[in-house]
């Protein structure tokens, strides 16, 4: 995903939280999935599900600086993860982001475009991502070969 970044400084006080953590899978097979919500009107008034297709989900998730949000969010989970599962390994465990466009969703019969369901975004940042975010965060040293 690429965009022009945030508008403004990255600096101060950042205050969120994650709707919901849908687990996929039980046992050594689970993965772990940030699920957020929004109700963002895209396209003309009323609404229809073709104003949701991915590529304007793309352009929503840019314009509101979600991209961020979501890569804050996989911090977290990472975070809460990694101190609750034994042998947790990024790469398999973290399952990437759901951004759900409520007024975009219409039920099991959605249109799909490329097999994508409009009104849903999915994004799986890369771990190294997620891993070296965490790290800055923490003030620690990146991990370099």
């Amino acid at each position: 995903m690429r965009g022009q970044g945030p508008s403004g400084p990255l600096r101060g006080y950042l205050n969120g939280a994650i709707d919901l953590v849908l687990r996929v899978g039980a046992g050594s097979r689970a993965r772990y999935l940030v699920v957020d919500h929004k109700t963002n009107t895209l396209g003309e008034r009323p609404p229809t599900a073709a104003d949701y297709q991915p590529a304007a989900l793309a352009d929503a998730m840019c314009h509101g600086d979600y991209p961020l949000q979501a890569l804050l969010y996989q911090v977290a989970l990472h975070r809460m993860l990694r101190g609750r599962i034994v042998g947790y390994d990024p790469d398999h465990h973290l399952g990437g982001v759901l951004y759900l466009f409520v007024r975009g969703m219409t039920g099991a019969d959605a249109p799909r475009v490329d097999g994508r369901p409009c009104g849903v975004f999915d994004w799986r940042p890369p771990t190294a991502l997620i891993t070296d975010l965490d790290a800055l965060l923490a003030g620690r040293e990146l991990e370099r070969p």
